[in-house]
């Protein structure tokens, strides 16, 4: 049963979000599927003007602020954790992955315990949305994101992770184009 805080009760508002691979599979430890959950955001941002204002990607979690202009959240949300899902597990299989067989039976496992129709459930599914309801609230989730990677030891200062939207906050060369926030 999903708790009443987390749920997204303002489609219009800016929320901060985190995407959580089930079992906490690292699967973002390896670039190409890093690069997929890239192209899904561009994707988002440029088709379904999706205001992105902070991300980050971890081994095995993604965190992001997100709002949408048009009040359809929840389904960029689908539609981001959907395409993931099926170009990540899609890739998993083409590329001859070392740990394909593991992960696809843990993603099997995760479907017949929800008793879904799909074979393979990528992605936990609460979202854990906090509605950003002040500028300080939206600001220290940002922060939050930014350090993610440093508080797990990958970096000494958020800037210099990647696949992070400090990145942009920095004026340094990014992987994407986010919605920049005034800070």
């Amino acid at each position: 049963m999903k708790q009443e805080g987390y749920a997204i009760h303002d489609q219009y508002a800016t929320y901060f979000l985190t995407f959580q691979v089930v079992d906490w599979i690292d699967i973002f430890s390896r670039k190409i599927y890093r690069d997929i959950a890239i192209e899904s955001f561009d994707y988002c941002r440029k088709e379904m003007d999706l205001k992105i204002f902070g991300y980050v990607i971890m081994t095995n979690h993604i965190h992001a602020i997100m709002k949408s202009p048009f009040g359809k959240l929840s389904s960029n949300i689908a539609s981001f954790k959907k395409f993931t899902a099926v170009n990540i597990l899609k890739k998993i299989t083409e590329i001859h992955e070392s740990r394909a067989s593991w992960m696809l039976k843990r993603f099997e496992i995760a479907t017949y315990k929800r008793n879904l129709k799909s074979n393979h459930q990528f992605w936990t599914t609460d979202n854990q949305p906090k509605e950003c309801f002040s500028r300080s609230f939206l600001l220290q989730k940002l922060n939050y994101i930014h350090q993610n990677p440093v508080r797990a030891g990958f970096v000494d200062l958020p800037e210099h992770y990647l696949f992070s939207s400090a990145r942009n906050y920095s004026n340094w060369l990014a992987v994407m184009e986010i919605d920049l926030l005034d800070i």
